[in-house]
Parts: C-alpha cells; structure tokens; sequence
C-alpha cells in the first residue's frame, strides 16, 4: 500500500483529530481537501492507498522545516504534498513575526534538499500559496497580496528546480472569486470554505493521477 501525506499549515490541518486513537480513524485528515482528496482517491483506488495529514495550524516554513524528521521522513511516504506560505507574510502582519521572500525560499530550498536525499523515490507537489481579499486581509491588502504572490513565485521556483509537481492555486481562486463575494471561497481570506477545500481538492486530485 502506497503513503500519501498531506504536509502544511492550518489550511491543511484543518482541525484534524491527533489524540484519540478512536476518532483519528474517522477524523485523522481533518475536513479540509486532505479529507476530500483522500476520499475520492479512496473511493477510486479501494486499498491502494494509506493517507497521513500532519498539517499544523500556523505554521511558516521555518516550522516545517524544524519538523522534517519526525513529520515527514520519518514516516516514509511514497507521495506528499505541501502547502505553506500564506503564515510566512501573515505572520508579520500580525505580531511582525513573519518570515522574508527570500529566507521563505532559502528555508524551502532546504527542506525539499533533504527530503529527496532522504526518501530519493518520493514523488512531491508543491501547492502554490494563495490569498484573497476578506476580513483577515482587506486592512493590509497591499502587502499581503504582493508578499503571497513572492511566496508564490517562490514555490514554483522550487517545483521547477527539483522537477516536482507544482499545483497553482492563486488563478484557480482568482477565476473563481469573479462572481462570487467573499466570504464564500474563504472565510476571511485565507481559510478556504467548504467550496474552497473542494476547489483544492479537485487541483490536487488532477496533479495526483498526473505523477502517480
């Protein structure tokens, strides 16, 4: 049975069950497009597949990073995906906390430099970070919007430099949002909605039979 780990912050977290043995069965992905993808993969592929999410609220790259053994090669998987970044520049608004475009990229650089040196057969898709205009953003647009989009270049910069699969979101939410008023993809700009982690799941999905 082939391991697919789902790897990022809160978007991917998403409240998912990490103490009770009993109800990580059922609540272990949290109810985000983890969940969601991991069903349809389920559902599609019955016993092919085993899925692990170790997303973590609020963490920045540099949280990743710090967690790469035991979060990520550790467990061995086949297949991962991440997503982060949106924390990188959200954190600075916040409690100027924040981590720079460039140590975001030096910090990436390294982390998917010792994952492949580790675990050489993995196949990774980089997610691209993303944001869009809501209560949580609104106030400091500016900044958040073009410090997403260097989160976003970077990411791609990365996927190109390891030949990884790179899923890009921001457009996908962009085309999305053209009819809609938020909060309906987003809660506050950046926590997808339901219909926002279906959005997701659907790009993640379609990279997945891609290099699977």
């Amino acid at each position: 049975m082939k391991k697919i780990l789902f790897q990022g912050d809160s978007i991917t977290d998403c409240r998912r069950e990490r103490t009770d043995e009993f109800y990580k069965m059922f609540y272990g992905l949290g109810s985000g497009y983890a969940n969601l993808s991991a069903g349809e993969l389920g559902y599609k592929y019955p016993g092919e597949y085993e899925f692990l999410n170790r997303g973590i609220g609020g963490n920045r790259v540099t949280d990743l990073y710090a967690r790469i053994k035991a979060d990520i090669i550790n467990l061995k998987p086949d297949y991962m995906s991440i997503l982060i970044g949106v924390n990188d520049v959200w954190h600075e608004v916040a409690r100027k906390d924040g981590v720079s475009a460039e140590r975001y990229e030096k910090i990436y650089d390294m982390l998917i430099s010792e994952i492949l040196e580790a675990l050489p057969d993995i196949k990774i898709m980089i997610l691209e970070p993303f944001v869009l205009k809501g209560t949580g953003t609104e106030e400091n647009w500016d900044f958040f919007h073009s410090e997403v989009l260097k989160r976003a270049a970077v990411a791609k910069r990365i996927a190109e430099k390891y030949k990884l699969k790179f899923i890009p979101l921001q457009e996908k939410f962009d085309e999305a949002s053209k009819n809609t008023k938020e909060p309906y993809w987003t809660l506050e700009g950046v926590h997808p909605t339901v219909s926002g982690h279906r959005l997701i799941a659907n790009e993640w999905l379609k990279a997945f039979e891609e290099i699977k």
